[in-house]
Formats: structure tokens, sequence, C-alpha cells
């Protein structure tokens, strides 16, 4: 892959992530998923147990045993990996819907990163026998999980790009624009859960101070505004889409 077609692919990202916006009224009636997966996994009949976690406490530590798949119900929570001299690194942070600790099902033993709430969060917690027995019963819940799993995949090649060819500032507007889950339909989005610049500048790479920097010039050009939590303006995507 060349630079030019990932800086391409890069810029393409971006822009599909805009048009989702302006063509949302049109899908919502039409997109409309006829599996609730939040209802399914609800149901009595499922085997689940459901978790509440404090702001800041552990949802499960790199290196314990993988044997359940997650669904984050409600509030945040952050995935974290720490190397052999005691680096960490912040590899995502999740929002409701979204599934975690899906490793398990690949065959990994252990936990190969630390999951930990950012804000007051719900976590139902499936057991690997128990999810593989769902996935292979309940089509609806196959393809909600699919769709999750391609999605992730999908940011992952972005992310790397992102990395590649960005600089801190562009890197900084996406991450915010993500984490805001612009672009996604059906769900709330505007508001970050709360976490600090520390956290942000490991996420892209970058140093806090340089966040700071960049945090501050994009409340003085009305991007973001601080109103009982960090709020993110749609016009925050002009930084990541001007060349």
């Amino acid at each position: 892959m060349s630079w030019c077609s990932s800086r391409q692919r890069s810029g393409s990202f971006m822009r599909e992530i805009a048009n989702s916006s302006s063509t949302k009224s049109k899908k919502k009636s039409t997109e409309k998923l006829a599996f609730d997966a939040q209802t399914f996994l609800d149901s009595a009949g499922v085997s689940r147990k459901i978790i509440e976690f404090k702001r800041a406490e552990g949802v499960y530590a790199q290196g314990d045993p993988a044997s359940s798949v997650m669904y984050l119900q409600s509030g945040g929570v952050k995935l974290t990996v720490v190397n052999e001299v005691g680096k960490e690194a912040v590899v995502a942070i999740l929002g409701p819907g979204d599934f975690f600790g899906e490793g398990c099902l690949a065959g990994q033993p252990i936990r190969m990163g630390t999951a930990t709430a950012v804000t007051p969060t719900t976590v139902l917690v499936i057991q690997k026998s128990e999810m593989f027995k769902l996935l292979h019963a309940e089509h609806g819940l196959s393809d909600v999980f699919i769709r999750f799993m391609l999605a992730r995949n999908i940011r992952i090649e972005a992310d790397l790009v992102d990395q590649l060819f960005n600089s801190s500032e562009k890197r900084l507007a996406r991450t915010l624009l993500l984490l805001a889950r612009y672009g996604k339909q059906d769900q709330p989005h505007g508001v970050l859960p709360k976490m600090s610049q520390e956290t942000l500048a490991e996420m892209i790479g970058t140093t806090r101070s340089r966040v700071n920097f960049f945090m501050n010039k994009f409340r003085k050009l009305g991007f973001i505004k601080y109103n009982g939590g960090l709020q993110i303006n749609t016009s925050l995507l002009s930084v990541v889409l001007h060349e």
C-alpha cells in the first residue's frame, strides 16, 4: 500500500463519517434493526450477569483468565495494554452497545489488556460457552456481533493510517469526534465521558502539553466547550478534513 493511497483512505474514512451525518434522517426509518441486541441480551432466557462498576474501577486486568465476553450497557470503558517495561498505552475507549473481551472466542486463554470504567458503568457478562450458543442459535445477534467486529477492524486500520500520516492536531480532532460517537446512528453523541488530557495524549501518541495547546485552540474556535462535560461541535470535523 502506497503512502498516497493510505493518505486517500484516511481522508475517505472521515468523509464517510461526514456523509453519514447528512443522510442520517433518511436512513433512520429504513435501517431500524429488526433485532434488538440490548433487549435480547436482557431477556430472562439468556444466562448472564450484570455488574456495575464505579469510575476508575477495574473490569478485568491484563493476564486474567479470559472466560467471558462483555457487553457495555451504559457508561464507558477504557482498554489499555502495558508492555514488559511497564509502559501503558490506551487502545480504545468504548461506549454503550460495544462488546469487549471477545478474544476468548478466538482461543485467547488470558486477557491481553486491562479494561477500566471511565464513568459509572454497567456491564453484562456472558460466559464464553453461552456466547457461542447464542451466536449459533440467534442469527440476529450474530449479525450485530459481526458488524461490530468488522467496524472495529476498520477503525484499527484507520487508526494506523492516522498515526502514520496525520499531524497530532488532526489525530486529536479525529479521536474527539470518535469518542463523541459522531456519525453513529441511533446513539447519543456530542458529549465525551470524563477523561484526562494524559489519556488523550496516550491515545494519539503525543504529550499532554500538546493536547492542552490544541484543546485550548479548539475551545477558542468554538469546536468544543466545557459545560458540565466536554461537548464536541460537529464543526471540529473541518480540522480533520483540512488538507
